[in-house]
């Protein structure tokens, strides 16, 4: 059983996924402060940093956005030069050009952006000038890759670049061309904008959570979805009869049961709770310790109370396979960016490390983020890379003290 719930609590959003009950991932976002992650501005260039091939950006945040040369050169890797020109070629102090949110302003930090524009739809992600057809890695089979990268193929115009998202596996050649002519009518009428308005201009917003929810995560095989509040659960009806109108039927308006809010029936509360907790409890006894700062995560595994029922050896085997099942899952639910380093116990046996990090890379595949495995180091540390793009729910949850510094979790799903 697969569900999505959401939770309206004034101005904030929040979603959950559930697998047989299990929380596996969680958003939210408060509508005063929406992410930025996707828009598209019309900038300034404010100064060119030929140390760090980089450019600062004015696009009307509270700070400027960070441009690297390698946002600035052609998408295809191929069209690429084989040495990079110095950035002073490509832009200058004062020149106006368009970019697009990559990264959220995090910490001291300014947004960061790129001229490797995308615009997603339901099917595909359409890119303006990318001039290359790509297919999701997750479409298994080599035939339904050949068929959707023909699609691509004939449905491109010019310089037009196309993804096929995991969502266009058995979708249609006419729902396809329909998702890559809303994108193109989409670019040109931010093109046009762009030729009216000086820098800085905000050009497009990226959906909010709604619409992404149901656009990024609401998939064929989701059993239900729950919505707390009238207004959203007719607008995410009016989505899905635009975008999946066979999941039209599974979406559904929740009345409290017994006095509990949705969150509560649905023990999201609690699952978040010990979720985004410092100390996190394994089933077999063991536990995991978790360190979260804005760019680096360190997780520490430990045995706990599981001494197992053979050996050493296998009490380590099991705690730490049981680990990679909890880590790739949490990781997900608390939205964790950057890089990952896991202290596992220590193992003696080679096949034991090799089916450890075997199972962190088949349960990454789950994830809708990118998520790299890149292996155990020297110090036996096992180092994961994640996709970080917005802020950590972790954060967004928590008040820190202006005083002392202390961090606080703010109340979940409550109303």
């Amino acid at each position: 059983m697969k569900q999505m719930l959401m939770h309206v609590n004034g101005e904030m959003l929040q979603a959950a996924v559930l697998e047989n009950g299990r929380l596996v991932e969680f958003f939210l976002e408060r509508s005063k402060a929406s992410s930025v992650v996707g828009n598209l501005y019309k900038g300034r260039v404010v100064n060119v940093l030929l140390g760090m091939q980089a450019a600062f950006v004015d696009i009307g945040l509270a700070k400027n956005a960070f441009l690297y040369i390698d946002e600035l050169l052609h998408p295809h890797l191929e069209k690429q030069p084989k040495v990079k020109p110095p950035i002073r070629e490509l832009v200058s102090p004062g020149q106006e050009l368009l970019v697009q949110v990559m990264k959220e302003p995090l910490g001291g930090k300014g947004a960061r952006v790129t001229t490797h524009f995308t615009l997603p739809g339901r099917w595909l992600v359409y890119m303006p000038n990318a001039d290359y057809v790509g297919v999701s890695k997750k479409i298994g089979t080599e035939s339904e890759r050949a068929r959707l990268r023909s699609i691509g193929e004939k449905l491109r115009q010019q310089e037009e670049g196309i993804i096929m998202r995991t969502a266009a596996e058995g979708e249609s050649e006419l729902s396809l061309f329909s998702d890559a002519a809303q994108s193109r009518t989409l670019w040109q009428a931010i093109v046009a904008k762009s030729e009216e308005l000086r820098a800085p201009a905000e050009l497009h917003r990226e959906a909010g959570l709604m619409r992404r929810a149901v656009r990024d995560t609401l998939k064929l095989d989701m059993d239900e979805i729950w919505i707390d509040d009238a207004t959203k659960f007719e607008e995410a009806a009016a989505l899905l009869q635009e975008m999946t109108p066979r999941l039209r039927e599974r979406l559904k308006l929740y009345a409290p049961r017994h006095g509990q809010a949705l969150f509560d029936w649905f023990r999201i509360n609690e699952q978040v709770a010990v979720a985004f907790e410092r100390r996190i409890p394994l089933l077999s006894g063991g536990y995991l310790i978790w360190e979260e700062t804005e760019a680096l995560t360190v997780i520490d595994v430990n045995t706990g109370k599981f001494t197992g029922t053979s050996d050493l050896e296998d009490t380590v085997f099991r705690t730490n396979m049981e680990a990679a099942d909890e880590i790739t899952r949490l990781l997900r639910v608390r939205d964790v960016g950057g890089i990952i380093i896991i202290d596992f116990i220590d193992m003696q046996v080679e096949r034991h490390r090799e089916q450890v990090m075997q199972r962190m890379t088949e349960k990454g595949r789950n994830d809708q983020t990118k998520m790299t495995v890149l292996g155990w180091t020297k110090l036996g540390l096992m180092e994961i890379t994640r996709k970080k793009a917005r802020e950590n729910a972790v954060f967004l949850l928590s008040e820190r003290c202006p005083s002392c510094g202390a961090v606080s979790k703010r109340d979940i799903g409550n109303k």
